[in-house]
């Protein structure tokens, strides 16, 4: 008997396809990671199909490692790699569980297992997300108990491998480090994906869907003082791409309500309620000389 297989027909049944087209509805961008997402999800399905007809061939790693700078998506795409996970049948409840250093290191002797194995247990069935993974790992301080973490991580990785997909992720340079610090750790992380920064451009993109969301919008003048505050925040410390321009329309939404109260008994229309002058961008600390 021939066995015949349409890949896209398969998409649609596990509404794969789906997930994917959410993907690209929901971030601006990031071609690089879009396409390896879509690569690993094809291999996921390619290996679900080849163990129905019973093929022999070794699972396909599924932990992974998130790097690029804050802001950048990770969380997000996270959240749609574990439904991607759950869909294919890798992974029994398609949850994201999200922590940091501090949800799983102890502060003294006999604290970090228990914690650890918390989250552990919290996360079972789905994705752990570890964001800046590298703080796990303190050489220089021999008191730590991130080496503990790790340990612990390092045996659930391997042995419950059915059952549970971690993510790494944080600063391409740091995390390289980390990696390089921790072989056995390096060897079971089968899928890189790096995060590129955005551009200015689609930083403003960014902006603009997120005012749709909530129901706002940027008058002309606006665009461009919008375009303009981005181009200034990125030459400053602390920069977060999408997250920082999500900081900059909470506080320009907020000039924009005292520019109205200040207006006195003045009738307020709907365009005034939802429109972002200029003035409500350009009052920021940013275009200070």
């Amino acid at each position: 008997m021939i066995f015949l297989v349409n890949l896209q027909d398969e998409y649609e049944k596990r509404q794969i396809q789906e997930v994917l087209d959410q993907l690209d509805t929901d971030l601006i961008g990031l071609i690089p990671v879009k396409t390896r997402i879509k690569e690993v999800a094809a291999l996921l399905l390619v290996h679900r199909l080849r163990k129905a007809l019973g093929l022999t061939s070794s699972n396909p790693g599924l932990h992974m490692s998130f790097t690029g700078s804050p802001g950048t998506g990770k969380t997000t795409v996270a959240l749609k790699m574990a439904d991607i996970l759950f869909r294919l049948g890798y992974v029994r409840k398609g949850h994201l569980i999200t922590v940091t250093r501090d949800d799983l290191v102890g502060q003294y002797i006999g604290h970090t297992a228990p914690k650890t194995k918390e989250v552990l247990k919290r996360a079972m069935g789905g994705v752990l997300f570890i964001d800046e993974a590298y703080y796990l790992y303190k050489p220089d301080n021999e008191r730590d108990y991130g080496a503990e973490a790790i340990e612990i991580l390092l045996q659930v990785m391997e042995n419950q491998r059915d059952d549970l997909v971690i993510i790494f992720a944080g600063y391409k340079e740091r995390m390289d480090s980390f990696y390089a610090s921790n072989p056995g750790l390096s060897s079971r992380v089968a899928n890189h994906v790096d995060f590129p920064d955005y551009s200015p451009e689609e930083l403003l993109q960014i902006g603009k869907m997120m005012l749709e969301d909530q129901q706002y919008v940027l008058a002309s003048e606006s665009e461009i003082a919008l375009l303009e505050y981005i181009k200034l925040r990125m030459q400053q410390p602390h920069f977060a791409n999408a997250r920082s321009v999500r900081n900059a329309i909470d506080r320009a939404r907020m000039r924009q309500a005292n520019r109205m109260f200040a207006a006195g008994d003045r009738v307020l229309t709907k365009a005034d309620l939802v429109t972002i002058q200029a003035e409500d961008i350009r009052k920021s600390r940013v275009f200070r000389p």
